[in-house]
């Protein structure tokens, strides 16, 4: 028997899992998944990710002022777990063949694929916006912003978008740089989504650190040193911060998956593609459709995916059907510099609660927030069965039977 047929031999006893994007949701199913079949033959989780290094995208407005955080590497947080990692670029996925291709020439079986590949901010649908902005899609992105509005000295930074990520990034920008006139703008006003006493005080909030809020706008075009708006008006920029809209990585409609107009792949009620069963999506990747609509991407939402992707899998591989993934939005925490915050609690499909909070114990919570991938990761792979309660603001909701 020649070695390439020992190995095809071997490998056919092997259930291959891949799994593809170490985001939030990513990270979260592989550490899950893996701790789940640590002890069992068989089953071989592999990762796939562009870099070793994990993008904390809950703090990346704090990465663009020059804050330094801790680096976390993926081959640490796999540490323990038996999951392989395989650093690369994903650049192609074929459905049919269940093979998924890697910087263009390596190539990678699976039996069952979890496709966790998020969104990046849209570039495309403004003229300029490709040519003549900053993002923040990585931390690489974010540390290239920083550097900018180190040596600007003075000047006017535009933030295009109005949703949470521009205004965290509009309040820390203001904060970290008081000589710079810091201007945001949006279709909506800030914190359309909370009730009016907290949306008050997200404004008021604002007001303090001098940012100038511009809503009902549309931003037609990205000149070299402004932004266009409808109606001709420019408002002049030295540098622009693009965080309106997100699009998908074509590559799941490539491949033949079935996807919304977005881009996003459709799923069944236990998070598996309608088209293609033997492939789970998770995190900003996957359309799921609650009792509410469909769910938008966030790390409050998308972890609790990759755990209910995991579980759903371990469960499969027990000859055990999986279960119907069940989530409901607890809170909208937003940061307004380090020292300042704002918590809309929320009703399960996301609408505003009459409780908020603000001010220190508010930017403490979001700290807390921001901070609570990391236990949650450590417990899962110590404790698998502490994967299905998920922590909300201090106390642990379940997010699905893991038996």
């Amino acid at each position: 028997m020649t070695m390439n047929t020992q190995h095809e031999a071997g490998m056919a006893t092997t259930h291959r899992v891949l799994i593809l994007g170490a985001g939030y949701a990513g990270m979260a199913a592989a550490i899950q998944l893996a701790a789940r079949v640590k002890r069992r033959d068989g089953v071989q989780v592999t990762l796939v990710n562009p870099q070793e290094r994990f993008t904390e995208r809950l703090r990346l407005h704090m990465t663009a002022t020059g804050q330094q955080l801790a680096e976390m590497n993926i081959t640490e947080l796999l540490e323990g777990t038996g999951a392989q990692f395989v650093r690369g670029w994903v650049t192609a996925v074929d459905a049919d063949a269940k093979t998924v291709r890697s910087d263009d020439d390596r190539v990678l079986h699976y039996d069952t694929l979890v496709y966790g590949l998020g969104s990046v901010a849209d570039t495309t649908a403004v003229p300029g916006v490709e040519d003549y902005v900053y993002t923040l899609n990585s931390a690489q992105d974010a540390e290239l912003l920083a550097d900018r509005l180190a040596r600007l000295g003075s000047g006017t930074v535009v933030v295009g978008g109005s949703g949470l990520t521009g205004i965290e990034s509009a309040a820390e920008i203001a904060e970290r740089h008081p000589e710079l006139n810091v201007v945001l703008l949006g279709r909506q006003e800030p914190g359309a989504t909370m009730n009016p006493k907290a949306k008050a005080y997200l404004h008021s909030a604002l007001e303090r650190l001098g940012v100038q809020v511009r809503s009902g706008v549309e931003m037609m075009k990205v000149l070299p040193d402004s932004v266009e708006l409808a109606g001709g008006e420019n408002i002049v920029a030295d540098v622009v911060l693009w965080t309106s809209g997100t699009r998908m990585s074509p590559l799941a409609a490539a491949a033949g998956l079935t996807v919304d107009e977005r881009g996003r792949i459709v799923t069944d009620a236990t998070l598996r593609s309608v088209s293609h069963p033997e492939v789970y999506a998770v995190g900003d990747a996957a359309a799921i459709r609650q009792g509410y609509g469909v769910m938008h991407g966030t790390c409050q939402g998308g972890m609790p995916t990759g755990v209910h992707a995991a579980v759903s899998i371990a469960r499969a591989l027990k000859g055990r059907k999986p279960k119907p993934f069940r989530f409901g939005y607890y809170h909208t925490p937003v940061s307004l510099g380090r020292h300042d915050a704002v918590v809309q609690f929320t009703h399960p499909d996301d609408s505003p609660r009459r409780v908020y909070l603000t001010g220190r114990r508010a930017a403490w919570y979001k700290e807390t927030v921001s901070a609570s991938p990391w236990p949650a990761y450590g417990r899962m792979k110590k404790i698998p069965s502490s994967g299905a309660f998920w922590p909300r603001g201090g106390r642990f909701t379940r997010v699905q039977d893991a038996r």
